[in-house]
């Protein structure tokens, strides 16, 4: 179980939150459940659920019930603070919720499923979701980008020098990893061990 919104590296935030282990004896008048209705998602509240108590700067405390996207115990779970300090990032079993804890009712699914790690990058301002295939990043105003895929499976972050992540991604057909760059900026990349069949048959 992580939570890097204590981390001296995170973001600064305006709010708390408290990993409920068990459903509070008295529920606070208000509560959101996520993801809200859509399609696709009609049993995700069956594989389990993280539950948080939030106390956000104004409008009282609200429970948060976020639905796991797997059940796996490998896959992240935790509360991440947010470049824009009201916003939250939950995190469960690889679902990964972005929400707005002025306007709980406001609340963004990042659509990489699943999300296997998480960083926070401060010097460039935003949060970083590493999928199987593919990054996304979260800034202060919202999504920044999401990168092209990098790999048939498995993204793994080497090292970040400044402003450019260096990564490995494999490669299906040499079943090699192969070294990418990635600009943090713009989410634009060089490399990477994800090549169409069509190209493949080119080379």
């Amino acid at each position: 179980m992580m939570d890097a919104a204590k981390d001296e590296q995170a973001f600064s935030q305006t709010w708390s939150a408290e990993i409920l282990r068990t459903p509070p004896l008295i529920a606070p008048a208000r509560q959101f459940t996520y993801p809200q209705r859509i399609a696709g998602e009609e049993e995700a509240m069956a594989r389990g659920a993280l539950q948080l108590m939030v106390r956000p700067a104004d409008g009282g405390m609200f429970l948060a019930t976020c639905a796991l996207g797997f059940t796996d115990a490998a896959m992240p779970t935790g509360v991440f603070a947010c470049p824009n300090p009201v916003q939250m990032c939950a995190v469960a079993g690889g679902y990964a919720y972005v929400i707005d804890t002025a306007q709980p009712e406001h609340c963004t699914h990042i659509t990489l499923k699943p999300v296997v790690e998480m960083r926070p990058l401060v010097a460039q301002g935003l949060l970083l979701f590493v999928g199987f295939h593919s990054m996304l990043a979260w800034g202060r105003n919202g999504l920044l980008w999401e990168s092209a895929r990098l790999s048939w499976e498995g993204v793994r972050i080497v090292s970040i020098d400044g402003d450019v992540l260096h990564g490995m991604g494999w490669n299906l057909v040499t079943d090699r990893e192969v070294a990418f760059s990635l600009d943090l900026l713009t989410g634009q990349h060089q490399g990477g061990g994800f090549t169409p069949p069509q190209q493949e048959k080119k080379n």
